[in-house]
Protein backbone atom coordinates (compact mmCIF):
# COMPACT_ATOMS: atom_id res chain seq x y z
CA UNK A 1 0.00 0.00 0.00
CA UNK A 2 0.95 3.73 -1.24
CA UNK A 3 1.97 5.60 2.06
CA UNK A 4 0.27 8.48 2.21
CA UNK A 5 2.80 11.18 1.54
CA UNK A 6 0.35 14.24 2.01
CA UNK A 7 0.36 12.90 6.01
CA UNK A 8 4.23 13.58 5.55
CA UNK A 9 4.72 16.85 4.47
CA UNK A 10 6.31 18.01 7.10
CA UNK A 11 8.95 15.36 6.82
CA UNK A 12 9.67 15.53 3.43
CA UNK A 13 9.81 19.49 3.25
CA UNK A 14 12.63 19.66 5.74
CA UNK A 15 14.29 16.67 3.83
CA UNK A 16 13.91 19.29 1.05
CA UNK A 17 15.84 22.00 3.75
CA UNK A 18 18.62 19.48 4.44
CA UNK A 19 18.98 18.02 1.09
CA UNK A 20 19.45 21.47 -0.20
CA UNK A 21 22.07 22.66 2.75
CA UNK A 22 24.02 19.44 1.97
CA UNK A 23 24.28 20.47 -1.43
CA UNK A 24 25.30 24.07 -0.76
CA UNK A 25 28.41 22.31 1.47
CA UNK A 26 29.59 20.05 -1.79
CA UNK A 27 29.35 22.72 -3.84
CA UNK A 28 31.99 24.78 -1.56
CA UNK A 29 34.22 21.91 -1.69
CA UNK A 30 36.48 21.23 -4.74
CA UNK A 31 35.97 17.29 -5.24
CA UNK A 32 37.45 16.66 -8.98
CA UNK A 33 37.97 13.05 -9.97
CA UNK A 34 40.28 11.41 -7.41
CA UNK A 35 40.51 14.45 -4.99
CA UNK A 36 36.78 13.51 -3.35
CA UNK A 37 38.27 13.44 -0.07
CA UNK A 38 37.03 16.17 1.70
CA UNK A 39 33.05 15.76 0.43
CA UNK A 40 33.41 12.53 0.87
CA UNK A 41 34.04 13.55 4.80
CA UNK A 42 31.04 16.15 4.59
CA UNK A 43 28.74 12.91 3.21
CA UNK A 44 29.95 11.35 6.07
CA UNK A 45 29.42 13.49 8.43
CA UNK A 46 25.77 14.46 7.45
CA UNK A 47 24.67 10.80 7.57
CA UNK A 48 26.06 10.17 10.89
CA UNK A 49 24.64 13.04 12.28
CA UNK A 50 21.15 11.49 11.37
CA UNK A 51 22.57 8.69 13.93
CA UNK A 52 23.04 6.35 10.66
CA UNK A 53 25.83 4.07 10.84
CA UNK A 54 28.37 4.73 7.60
CA UNK A 55 31.01 2.79 6.08
CA UNK A 56 33.78 3.90 3.86
CA UNK A 57 36.77 3.38 1.65
CA UNK A 58 38.90 5.63 0.02
CA UNK A 59 36.38 8.27 -0.89
CA UNK A 60 33.14 6.28 -1.11
CA UNK A 61 30.69 6.39 1.52
CA UNK A 62 27.48 3.95 1.80
CA UNK A 63 24.82 3.25 4.70
CA UNK A 64 22.24 0.78 4.95
CA UNK A 65 18.65 0.85 6.47
CA UNK A 66 18.84 0.51 10.06
CA UNK A 67 16.58 -2.42 10.09
CA UNK A 68 17.98 -4.04 7.05
CA UNK A 69 17.45 -7.59 7.16
CA UNK A 70 19.97 -10.16 5.14
CA UNK A 71 17.02 -12.91 3.87
CA UNK A 72 15.40 -9.61 1.91
CA UNK A 73 16.57 -8.64 -1.05
CA UNK A 74 18.47 -5.30 -1.43
CA UNK A 75 18.25 -2.07 -3.86
CA UNK A 76 20.97 -0.02 -4.29
CA UNK A 77 20.52 3.98 -4.46
CA UNK A 78 23.85 5.54 -6.01
CA UNK A 79 25.05 8.61 -7.36
CA UNK A 80 28.77 10.16 -7.24
CA UNK A 81 30.57 13.54 -5.77
CA UNK A 82 33.26 14.08 -7.71
CA UNK A 83 33.22 16.77 -10.80
CA UNK A 84 35.25 17.36 -13.53
CA UNK A 85 36.91 21.01 -13.83
CA UNK A 86 35.56 24.11 -14.36
CA UNK A 87 36.11 25.14 -18.03
CA UNK A 88 37.26 28.27 -19.02
CA UNK A 89 34.12 29.85 -20.13
CA UNK A 90 32.64 30.13 -16.36
CA UNK A 91 31.49 33.71 -15.05
CA UNK A 92 30.73 32.39 -11.94
CA UNK A 93 33.06 31.37 -9.09
CA UNK A 94 32.42 27.48 -9.79
CA UNK A 95 32.46 26.86 -5.75
CA UNK A 96 30.14 29.42 -4.59
CA UNK A 97 26.69 28.12 -4.26
CA UNK A 98 24.95 31.08 -4.95
CA UNK A 99 21.08 30.66 -5.03
CA UNK A 100 19.01 33.05 -7.60
CA UNK A 101 15.29 33.22 -9.20
CA UNK A 102 15.29 29.55 -8.68
CA UNK A 103 18.32 28.79 -9.32
CA UNK A 104 21.43 27.29 -7.34
CA UNK A 105 24.59 27.55 -8.83
CA UNK A 106 28.26 26.05 -8.52
CA UNK A 107 29.85 23.41 -10.29
CA UNK A 108 28.78 19.70 -9.33
CA UNK A 109 25.27 20.86 -8.93
CA UNK A 110 23.11 19.38 -11.68
CA UNK A 111 25.79 16.70 -12.14
CA UNK A 112 25.08 14.68 -9.82
CA UNK A 113 24.74 16.65 -6.66
CA UNK A 114 21.56 17.13 -7.17
CA UNK A 115 20.73 13.74 -7.38
CA UNK A 116 22.97 12.56 -4.64
CA UNK A 117 21.11 14.83 -2.01
CA UNK A 118 17.64 13.91 -3.27
CA UNK A 119 18.73 10.07 -2.84
CA UNK A 120 20.30 10.27 0.39
CA UNK A 121 17.04 12.21 1.40
CA UNK A 122 15.18 9.23 0.31
CA UNK A 123 17.26 6.78 1.89
CA UNK A 124 16.33 9.28 4.89
CA UNK A 125 12.91 9.14 4.79
CA UNK A 126 12.67 5.36 5.16
CA UNK A 127 16.18 4.49 7.10
CA UNK A 128 13.93 3.57 9.90
CA UNK A 129 10.87 1.90 8.97
CA UNK A 130 10.90 -1.88 10.25
CA UNK A 131 8.57 -2.97 7.51
CA UNK A 132 10.29 -2.79 4.34
CA UNK A 133 9.87 -5.42 1.42
CA UNK A 134 13.52 -4.74 0.71
CA UNK A 135 17.03 -3.65 2.25
CA UNK A 136 18.32 -0.14 1.12
CA UNK A 137 21.86 0.84 0.73
CA UNK A 138 23.09 4.50 -0.36
CA UNK A 139 26.18 4.75 -1.93
CA UNK A 140 28.02 8.40 -2.58
CA UNK A 141 31.18 7.11 -5.22
CA UNK A 142 33.75 8.79 -6.35
CA UNK A 143 35.72 8.94 -9.56
CA UNK A 144 32.66 8.65 -11.94
CA UNK A 145 33.88 11.40 -13.72
CA UNK A 146 36.76 9.63 -15.34
CA UNK A 147 35.33 6.31 -15.26
CA UNK A 148 38.00 5.36 -12.87
CA UNK A 149 38.53 1.44 -10.46
CA UNK A 150 38.18 3.07 -7.05
CA UNK A 151 34.38 4.22 -7.10
CA UNK A 152 31.39 2.07 -7.46
CA UNK A 153 33.56 -0.98 -9.06
CA UNK A 154 35.36 -0.96 -5.53
CA UNK A 155 32.89 -0.91 -3.07
CA UNK A 156 30.46 -3.57 -4.67
CA UNK A 157 31.64 -6.49 -3.22
CA UNK A 158 31.13 -4.82 -0.12
CA UNK A 159 27.74 -4.06 -0.29
CA UNK A 160 26.36 -7.78 -0.74
CA UNK A 161 23.79 -9.04 -2.84
CA UNK A 162 21.93 -6.72 -5.14
CA UNK A 163 18.59 -6.48 -6.70
CA UNK A 164 18.50 -3.25 -8.52
CA UNK A 165 20.15 -0.19 -8.36
CA UNK A 166 18.91 3.43 -8.72
CA UNK A 167 21.62 5.53 -10.44
CA UNK A 168 20.79 9.28 -9.83
CA UNK A 169 22.11 11.51 -12.60
CA UNK A 170 20.47 14.29 -14.01
CA UNK A 171 17.68 12.95 -16.14
CA UNK A 172 14.68 15.27 -15.81
CA UNK A 173 13.40 12.46 -13.49
CA UNK A 174 12.33 10.31 -16.29
CA UNK A 175 13.24 6.75 -16.39
CA UNK A 176 16.49 6.16 -18.70
CA UNK A 177 16.00 2.15 -18.97
CA UNK A 178 18.74 1.83 -21.22
CA UNK A 179 22.06 3.05 -21.54
CA UNK A 180 24.98 2.77 -23.95
CA UNK A 181 28.17 0.75 -23.53
CA UNK A 182 31.84 2.54 -24.11
CA UNK A 183 34.70 0.73 -25.73
CA UNK A 184 37.84 2.68 -26.33
CA UNK A 185 39.88 1.20 -29.07
CA UNK A 186 43.43 2.36 -29.88
CA UNK A 187 44.57 1.44 -33.20
CA UNK A 188 47.99 1.83 -34.95
CA UNK A 189 48.73 1.41 -38.30
CA UNK A 190 51.54 0.79 -39.60
CA UNK A 191 53.48 2.04 -42.53
CA UNK A 192 57.24 2.19 -43.82
CA UNK A 193 59.48 6.02 -43.82
CA UNK A 194 60.80 7.22 -45.92
CA UNK A 195 61.85 10.75 -47.98
CA UNK A 196 58.52 12.73 -48.80
CA UNK A 197 60.43 14.19 -51.87
CA UNK A 198 61.03 10.72 -53.49
CA UNK A 199 59.13 7.90 -53.94
CA UNK A 200 60.21 6.17 -51.03
CA UNK A 201 58.45 4.24 -48.07
CA UNK A 202 54.53 3.63 -47.03
CA UNK A 203 52.63 6.29 -45.88
CA UNK A 204 51.08 5.19 -42.49
CA UNK A 205 48.57 7.86 -42.38
CA UNK A 206 46.82 6.56 -45.70
CA UNK A 207 47.45 3.49 -44.19
CA UNK A 208 44.71 4.67 -41.54
CA UNK A 209 42.23 6.69 -43.78
CA UNK A 210 41.45 3.33 -45.00
CA UNK A 211 40.45 2.01 -41.61
CA UNK A 212 39.21 5.32 -40.85
CA UNK A 213 36.52 5.38 -43.82
CA UNK A 214 35.82 1.56 -42.02
CA UNK A 215 34.79 3.13 -38.65
CA UNK A 216 32.55 5.79 -40.77
CA UNK A 217 30.77 3.88 -43.12
CA UNK A 218 30.58 0.28 -41.15
CA UNK A 219 27.09 -0.73 -39.78
CA UNK A 220 26.22 -3.26 -37.22
CA UNK A 221 23.11 -4.95 -37.96
CA UNK A 222 21.48 -4.92 -34.68
CA UNK A 223 19.54 -2.09 -33.42
CA UNK A 224 18.35 -1.20 -29.94
CA UNK A 225 14.41 -0.05 -29.91
CA UNK A 226 15.68 1.80 -26.88
CA UNK A 227 19.57 3.01 -27.83
CA UNK A 228 19.43 2.74 -31.49
CA UNK A 229 22.71 1.21 -33.24
CA UNK A 230 26.20 0.97 -32.50
CA UNK A 231 27.77 4.40 -33.18
CA UNK A 232 31.95 4.56 -34.21
CA UNK A 233 33.80 7.36 -34.03
CA UNK A 234 37.18 8.22 -34.69
CA UNK A 235 38.16 11.07 -32.44
CA UNK A 236 41.70 11.65 -32.52
CA UNK A 237 45.11 10.86 -34.58
CA UNK A 238 48.42 11.02 -34.12
CA UNK A 239 51.33 10.93 -36.95
CA UNK A 240 54.03 12.47 -38.58
CA UNK A 241 57.24 14.47 -36.87
CA UNK A 242 58.75 16.57 -39.63
CA UNK A 243 56.46 18.08 -43.08
CA UNK A 244 59.18 15.84 -45.12
CA UNK A 245 59.61 12.47 -43.76
CA UNK A 246 56.85 9.84 -44.89
CA UNK A 247 55.20 8.56 -41.45
CA UNK A 248 56.05 4.69 -40.37
CA UNK A 249 52.98 4.96 -38.26
CA UNK A 250 49.48 6.44 -37.43
CA UNK A 251 47.91 6.38 -33.88
CA UNK A 252 44.42 7.10 -34.08
CA UNK A 253 41.34 6.52 -31.61
CA UNK A 254 37.99 5.72 -31.83
CA UNK A 255 34.76 6.03 -28.92
CA UNK A 256 32.52 3.05 -29.45
CA UNK A 257 29.38 3.14 -28.06
CA UNK A 258 27.41 0.07 -27.92
CA UNK A 259 23.91 -0.98 -27.88
CA UNK A 260 22.78 -3.63 -24.92
CA UNK A 261 22.59 -6.36 -28.22
CA UNK A 262 26.25 -6.46 -28.47
CA UNK A 263 28.85 -7.60 -25.57
CA UNK A 264 32.68 -5.86 -26.08
CA UNK A 265 34.26 -9.01 -27.55
CA UNK A 266 31.76 -9.41 -30.52
CA UNK A 267 32.22 -5.57 -31.50
CA UNK A 268 36.25 -6.16 -31.24
CA UNK A 269 36.27 -9.17 -33.04
CA UNK A 270 34.62 -7.69 -35.91
CA UNK A 271 36.82 -4.50 -36.01
CA UNK A 272 39.97 -6.79 -36.11
CA UNK A 273 38.10 -8.97 -38.70
CA UNK A 274 38.22 -5.50 -41.31
CA UNK A 275 40.85 -3.09 -40.43
CA UNK A 276 44.60 -3.69 -41.03
CA UNK A 277 45.66 -1.67 -37.91
CA UNK A 278 46.76 -3.23 -34.79
CA UNK A 279 43.28 -2.81 -32.60
CA UNK A 280 44.12 -2.41 -28.94
CA UNK A 281 40.98 -1.73 -26.33
CA UNK A 282 41.48 0.74 -23.43
CA UNK A 283 38.40 -1.24 -21.49
CA UNK A 284 36.06 -3.45 -21.59
CA UNK A 285 34.36 -2.55 -18.03
CA UNK A 286 31.61 -0.06 -19.38
CA UNK A 287 29.07 -2.24 -20.75
CA UNK A 288 25.45 -1.10 -21.83
CA UNK A 289 23.04 -1.24 -19.23
CA UNK A 290 19.24 -2.58 -19.48
CA UNK A 291 15.96 -2.70 -17.48
CA UNK A 292 12.79 -4.81 -18.40
CA UNK A 293 10.25 -1.76 -19.51
CA UNK A 294 7.66 -3.95 -16.83
CA UNK A 295 10.28 -3.69 -13.82
CA UNK A 296 8.56 -2.82 -10.28
CA UNK A 297 10.69 0.65 -10.63
CA UNK A 298 9.92 1.33 -13.79
CA UNK A 299 6.00 0.76 -13.67
CA UNK A 300 5.92 2.93 -10.59
CA UNK A 301 7.63 6.03 -12.64
CA UNK A 302 4.92 5.22 -15.09
CA UNK A 303 2.66 5.82 -13.01
CA UNK A 304 3.69 9.11 -11.69
CA UNK A 305 3.81 10.39 -15.43
CA UNK A 306 7.68 9.50 -15.83
CA UNK A 307 8.71 8.68 -19.57
CA UNK A 308 11.04 5.98 -20.58
CA UNK A 309 14.62 6.44 -23.02
CA UNK A 310 17.09 4.84 -23.98
CA UNK A 311 20.36 7.88 -22.56
CA UNK A 312 23.82 8.19 -24.94
CA UNK A 313 25.52 9.20 -22.22
CA UNK A 314 27.71 6.31 -19.63
CA UNK A 315 27.49 6.80 -16.19
CA UNK A 316 28.05 4.27 -13.14
CA UNK A 317 25.25 1.80 -14.45
CA UNK A 318 28.03 0.81 -16.65
CA UNK A 319 29.65 -0.82 -13.64
CA UNK A 320 26.64 -2.22 -12.13
CA UNK A 321 26.42 -6.11 -12.89
CA UNK A 322 22.55 -6.43 -12.69
CA UNK A 323 19.05 -3.91 -13.35
CA UNK A 324 19.82 -0.20 -12.92
CA UNK A 325 17.26 2.31 -13.85
CA UNK A 326 19.58 5.74 -14.43
CA UNK A 327 16.97 8.61 -13.22
CA UNK A 328 17.57 12.09 -11.39
CA UNK A 329 16.79 15.78 -10.96
CA UNK A 330 18.25 18.63 -13.30
CA UNK A 331 19.44 18.43 -17.30
CA UNK A 332 22.32 16.42 -18.76
CA UNK A 333 22.41 19.34 -20.86
CA UNK A 334 23.99 21.36 -18.24
CA UNK A 335 26.21 18.90 -17.33
CA UNK A 336 30.09 20.20 -17.78
CA UNK A 337 28.79 23.56 -19.23
CA UNK A 338 30.13 26.86 -17.56
CA UNK A 339 28.14 28.45 -14.79
CA UNK A 340 26.60 24.95 -13.62
CA UNK A 341 22.62 25.01 -11.73
CA UNK A 342 20.25 23.00 -10.91
CA UNK A 343 16.29 24.46 -10.01
CA UNK A 344 15.47 24.10 -6.31
CA UNK A 345 11.72 22.99 -7.09
CA UNK A 346 14.16 20.49 -9.09
CA UNK A 347 15.73 18.82 -5.73
CA UNK A 348 12.14 19.00 -4.06
CA UNK A 349 10.43 17.42 -7.15
CA UNK A 350 13.36 14.65 -7.11
CA UNK A 351 12.92 13.75 -3.70
CA UNK A 352 9.42 13.85 -3.70
CA UNK A 353 9.12 11.40 -6.78
CA UNK A 354 12.38 9.26 -5.85
CA UNK A 355 10.08 8.58 -2.46
CA UNK A 356 7.23 7.68 -3.86
CA UNK A 357 8.84 5.21 -6.37
CA UNK A 358 10.50 3.54 -3.89
CA UNK A 359 7.31 3.29 -1.58
CA UNK A 360 5.69 1.67 -4.45
CA UNK A 361 8.46 -1.18 -4.30
CA UNK A 362 9.13 -0.81 -0.54
CA UNK A 363 5.81 -1.45 0.03
CA UNK A 364 4.51 -4.25 -2.16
Amino acid sequence: MVLNLLNKKPKTEALHEEAISLLKDLIRIPSFSKEENMTASVIEHFLSSKGIVTHRSRNNVWAFNRHYKPALPTILLNSHHDTVKPNPAYTRDPFAPDETVGKLFGLGSNDAGGALVSLIAAFLYFHDSADLSFNLVIAATAEEEISGTQGLELILPELGPLNFAIVGEPTGMHLAIAEKGLLVLDCLALGVAGHAAREEGINAIYEAVEDMQWFRSYRFSKKSAWLGPVKMSVTMVKAGSQHNVVPAECLFTVDVRLNEMYTHDEILETVKQHVKSKVTPRSVRLRPSFIAADHPIVRAGLKLGRKTYGSPTTSDQALFPGPSLKIGPGDSARSHAADEFIYIKEIQEGIDIYIKMLDQVLHS
